[in-house]
């Protein structure tokens, strides 16, 4: 095949590519495709032509600092870089073996030196403050998560759970608090009630009216409390996490441990409610545009349950669908997680060194496990399928992954982009224009790529000194089944690309800015400032102009902003009453959904020291005028 001319790789990424030590081999740099398979994106011919060794550093995650370089390198020995067991490839998943999420960075460009030097990665956000909800420590129910895993793997998982942001290494013990809920630790296996209490009042149960007590206080242009509710389920000794929430129609649905359940969106009452026989274990970030999803749930109800039946549900209406086990692809397709993503009428099942995709509508299987050595682990969904592959390589340590967009209703590859050796695929920030997040785990670097439609390097993005970001990109307890998509804080339309930036400062001065970069050169645009004192993360694209969720700050008001694709100051479309800013601030790892004026805010785990705390978890509340 024609062959793309070679170019140069952007000088330095959010962190611009690190120099290389001397006498290593140059990283080949993204941009354009090896020739063999489907057209894949080879390195441009920076260093004319390189072995296939290790990579440059590309930059660390968004938020340490500013991402390195990946390149673009040619094919490499198999290796999918996963577990396979015994034997010459025995490497756990795409993050196994490596020291750390974002271990090894040489860039995905490789080698090339950079004005900002290694920088911390971004991590999926600072460290986390212990809000009611937050995975209590010292748990002793539910087994071990490492449990029936190679113990390759398990020391990948415990490397992955560092996280890395503005430089503060983050690591987790790999004790209780990281224990997997498990079914019978403080329930008996029953699913849970049907109709969860919603709390109209101050949040306390006591079913006073909306506007008694969390309106109380609102003053002039301030949205209304709708209500907030609290939790009624009686959750495993280390809570459960909750997927969602999606608004379909005028029902907002949630899912959490045993059951998924619809909610009116005008006064959060309860609609339906579907009991499901163990507990919900991945669910896709969207849902297909007609309003059905399907969540992944365990087999059984003990700790060495795996993550392998699908169910689909209509959430409309909250009705079942058709329900089935994941196809296994041999003896060592391992299933204690997955991530699922839908593009279409396609839902694919990502998972170590497997995938398989199902038709939403009917359950039809539509594809597996691709011949060849690079095997999709996890996809992003949307408007395109976007894969993220890795190929059986000859040394773990220096894995090679592939970024592909696949044909939804085939699994066939539209075209490959390869980075350099050594950087991996993170997180696909935005499937339509692509723009994808790498990281080399043992150097602690990072690189943002923006792709074009044929597979070709579009541009690195190249932060300011200084800039630090931190997209937010879900629960940092979920090492093996993370998903590639569903990150908050980043935005993209046709040629702009936009990030939130790490707050500034500590305490109640906290406050961060929006950069907006340049698809095609990978520069920044322009800076906007968040309104004083608070922190904005973009949530999506509406009408032209950047969605934002402005964070409840030090007795302000949380809300719902936009921001001109030309910058400027954000413009309130919906303001939190103040009064209820501490309330707003107390979610655990919060989710926000807008929505036809009204915005949603969920806890994304609940979880309490005891089970009378537990019961008076807040996790839902919605703002409108």
């Amino acid at each position: 095949m024609t062959q793309p001319p070679s170019q140069q790789p952007p000088q330095g990424g959010f962190g611009a590519p690190q120099e290389p030590p001397q006498g290593s081999p140059q990283p080949a740099v993204p941009g354009q495709p090896p020739q063999s398979q489907p057209p894949q994106g080879q390195p441009p011919a920076q260093p004319p032509q390189m072995p296939a060794a290790p990579p440059t550093p590309p930059p660390a995650q968004p938020g340490y600092g500013y991402p390195q370089q990946p390149g673009q390198a040619p094919g490499q020995a198999p290796g999918y870089g996963y577990p396979q067991q015994p034997g010459p490839y025995s490497q756990p998943g795409p993050y196994a073996q490596q020291p750390g999420p974002y271990g090894q960075q040489p860039g995905p460009y490789a080698q090339q030196p950079g004005p900002y030097g290694q920088q911390p990665q971004p991590g999926y956000g600072y460290p986390q403050q212990q809000y009611p909800g937050a995975p209590i420590p010292g748990g002793t129910g539910g087994g071990s998560p490492f449990k029936g895993k190679p113990a390759v793997i398990i020391g990948a998982a415990v490397a992955a759970a560092i996280v890395i942001a503005g430089g503060v290494f983050l690591a987790t013990s790999g004790g209780d608090d990281d224990k997997k809920p498990v079914a019978q630790a403080s329930t008996d296996g029953k699913a849970p009630s049907g109709s969860p209490s919603v709390d109209e009042g101050d949040g306390n149960g006591d079913g006073r009216q909306a506007d008694d007590d969390l309106n109380v206080g609102r003053k002039p242009g301030e949205a209304k409390v709708l209500w907030l509710q609290k939790n009624d389920v009686d959750l495993p000794r280390n809570g459960a996490d909750v997927y969602g929430p999606w608004v379909v129609g005028d029902a907002v649905v949630k899912g959490m441990y045993r059951a998924v359940s619809g909610y009116s969106v005008a006064d959060g009452k309860q609609k339906w409610t579907l009991k499901l026989p163990a507990d919900m274990c991945a669910a896709p970030s969207q849902t297909t545009t007609d309003g059905k999803i399907v969540i992944g749930v365990k087999n059984g109800t003990t700790d060495k349950a795996d993550c392998s039946d699908l169910q689909m549900i209509d959430l409309n209406t909250g009705k079942a669908g058709w329900k089935k086990s994941i196809k296994k692809n041999g003896i060592w397709d391992m299933m204690s997680d997955i991530s699922l993503a839908i593009s279409g009428d396609t839902v694919t099942v990502g998972r170590t060194s497997n995938s398989n995709a199902y038709r939403v509508s009917d359950g039809k299987e539509l594809f597996g496990k691709p011949a060849g050595n690079c095997q999709p682990f996890a996809f992003a969904g949307g408007p395109k399928l976007i894969a993220a592959a890795s190929c059986r390589t000859d040394d773990i340590d220096n894995p090679q992954h592939q970024i592909q967009e696949t044909d939804p209703a085939t699994g066939k590859a539209k075209w490959t982009y390869r980075p350099a050796r050594g950087w991996e695929i993170d997180r696909v920030y935005s499937v339509s224009p692509l723009v994808v997040s790498l990281t080399q785990s043992e150097k602690k670097k990072w690189s943002i790529l923006a792709i074009k439609e044929n597979g070709t390097l579009r541009s690195q993005l190249v932060g300011d000194k200084g800039d630090k970001f931190s997209p937010d990109c879900g629960s940092a307890f979920a090492i093996f089944g993370k998903s590639l998509d569903g990150c908050v804080g980043v935005a993209a339309d046709a040629n702009t690309f936009y990030m939130s930036t790490e707050p500034d400062s500590s305490g109640t001065a906290r406050t961060n800015k929006v950069v907006a970069f340049n698809l095609n050169t990978g520069k920044p645009k322009w800076k906007a400032a968040a309104p004083a004192e608070q922190i904005v993360k973009p949530l999506r694209m509406e009408g032209g102009n950047v969605l934002l969720y402005v964070e409840a700050g030090y007795n302000k008001g949380g809300g719902i902003a936009t921001l001109a694709p030309t910058g400027g100051a954000p413009q309130m479309l919906l303001r939190h009453p103040e009064s209820t800013s501490q309330i707003e601030s107390s979610f655990y790892n919060a989710k926000i959904v807008y929505a036809d004026g009204r915005s949603f805010i969920a806890s994304g785990r609940v979880s309490a020291s005891n089970d009378k705390e537990e019961l008076e978890m807040k996790t839902m509340m919605a703002f409108g005028k």
